[in-house]
């Protein structure tokens, strides 16, 4: 059975529109408004090349509304898209891992929403979106992958029954706002603003003048200090809140689900058996509050701005976000006593080449010898963080997991399963042979490939994971 072609909402033309004025909003700030005056054969040739580029963006939304379509069969989705050169994308219900929905200011207008579904490859072929659809279209979407995928339901109908394990309250978002450090965002800001408006307008006469008089008059200088103090934390909480608000994390027999936002709403949906690995992270502040955060890592995972989508709360505390993954994925189990390399290991990092303490030697020598002493420091902070990394990092293998954890200023623990590891090597240069170590690298699947590098393992242990890791191919 097919489904007919059908092309998305009309509203896709206004948010693509809007979407395009953000982008170009700040040059024509420029271009036209803060260099209005300007008689410059750049700002004049800049115009007329803003004024065609908006042009083809407004006909190519124009275009890709009317020409790109969808089409949902039993087998497969088909996306149709070009208006010249016509292409045609085709992936089956069962390769796709996971799915979000994202819906913005300018969805929500219209009740409207986006649907990116993510499958276990990567470029072109690792995503296929439904930029806007309805809110009902997305329900029919997904009901029909559930379908598809033969999803373990009741022989009424029934859907798996979802319990929560985590639902953000004030105090999350107050205690996320401070560990996040937005509030400080403000001053950068300000800053930023300053040396803008001081470059068009002859403010610096003023603002030293208003300086002195400020020094002269302390109290009102800590009175202002205290006013933007208040109002940075405001405007960090509420961004946190925006971001992070409504976070609810939940799960059912088959899924995880993770929703959260408040201005812009985000939904995330993954199989539970698509999970290759489990990454948690601690900065320095993290530690120090006893907060973590834990990514899932999935085959249809990708780096950047959409890895935090798939991350269980940011700022959980360290033993309620043990307890729900324990709850969530048993198979994935954190282990906090592990094996310590030996001390030789730390000779080891240190003996290794410099070469961001040498870059700096020889940039500051040619351009800037009078500050050659920042490669001191330079130098100084590289021994510092490999220490640190030797301090941090263990290891450990029990049953079918393997675990690594390592870093200093941010600290990661990494867990897989043998069955999810891909590929293993290992290897070791000319200095790791005298020392009787090796480096163990091994990847899962993702997007791109994860990979997972241990340093300082001894040679009989490296042996040893390697038998462990190709035992699989023989019990499988």
């Amino acid at each position: 059975m097919t489904h007919p072609v059908k092309r998305y909402h009309p509203a896709y033309i206004i948010v693509e529109l809007v979407s395009t004025a953000k982008g170009l909003f700040g040059f024509y700030i420029l271009l036209f408004l803060l260099k209005s005056n300007s008689t410059a054969g750049w700002v004049i040739w800049g115009r007329y090349a803003l004024l065609a580029a908006t042009a083809v963006s407004v006909l190519s939304i124009f275009a890709k509304w009317i020409f790109n379509r969808y089409e949902l069969s039993n087998k497969t989705i088909l996306f149709r898209e070009g208006m010249f050169v016509k292409k045609q994308k085709t992936v089956s219900w069962d390769r796709i891992h996971s799915h979000r929905s994202n819906t913005t200011f300018i969805h929500r207008w219209f009740g409207l929403t986006s649907l990116t579904m993510e499958t276990g490859t990567s470029g072109e072929n690792a995503q296929f979106e439904f930029p806007v659809i309805t809110q009902r279209e997305k329900v029919r979407i997904l009901s029909y992958l559930e379908q598809k995928q033969n999803r373990d339901e009741s022989k009424d109908g029934i859907k798996p029954e979802r319990t929560v394990h985590f639902q953000a309250t004030r105090k999350d978002l107050i205690k996320a706002s401070f560990t996040s450090l937005s509030f400080l965002a403000i001053f950068p800001l300000l800053s930023a603003i300053y040396f803008n408006l001081a470059e068009f307008f002859s403010i610096e006469e003023s603002a030293e003048s208003a300086w002195h008089y400020l020094l002269d008059h302390v109290w009102i200088l800590i009175v202002l200090f205290i006013a933007a103090m208040i109002l940075s934390i405001f405007i960090g909480f509420v961004k946190t809140y925006m971001k992070y608000g409504n976070y609810v994390i939940s799960d059912d027999q088959e899924r995880i689900y993770i929703d959260k936002g408040i201005g812009n709403e985000v939904s995330y949906s993954i199989s539970k058996n698509k999970v290759q690995a489990v990454r948690v992270e601690q900065s320095i502040v993290k530690r120090m509050l006893g907060l973590v955060s834990i990514k899932l890592i999935s085959a249809g995972s990708s780096e950047g701005e959409k890895e935090e989508i798939s991350s269980l709360y940011p700022f959980m505390p360290k033993r309620e976000a043990y307890d729900m993954l324990h709850t969530i994925l048993p198979h994935y189990p954190i282990k906090e006593e592990m094996e310590r390399f030996p001390l030789k290991v730390l000779w080891l990092k240190l003996f290794q080449p410099y070469y961001l303490t040498i870059a700096a030697v020889v940039g500051l020598w040619i351009f800037k010898m009078e500050w050659i002493w920042i490669a001191g420091i330079v130098f100084g902070v590289s021994i510092l963080l490999r220490i640190l990394d030797y301090w941090f990092t263990s290891y450990t293998r029990h049953n079918q997991t393997v675990q690594i954890r390592k870093g200093g200023w941010l600290n990661e623990t990494f867990v897989t399963h043998r069955d999810r590891i891909q590929q293993v090597t290992v290897k070791h240069a000319w200095l790791d042979r005298k020392f009787g170590v090796a480096t163990i690298m091994f990847s899962n699947r993702a997007n791109p490939s994860h990979e997972s590098l241990l340093f300082g393992v001894s040679k009989e242990e490296a042996g040893i994971f390697y038998e462990w890791y190709h035992k699989k191919s023989v019990s499988g």
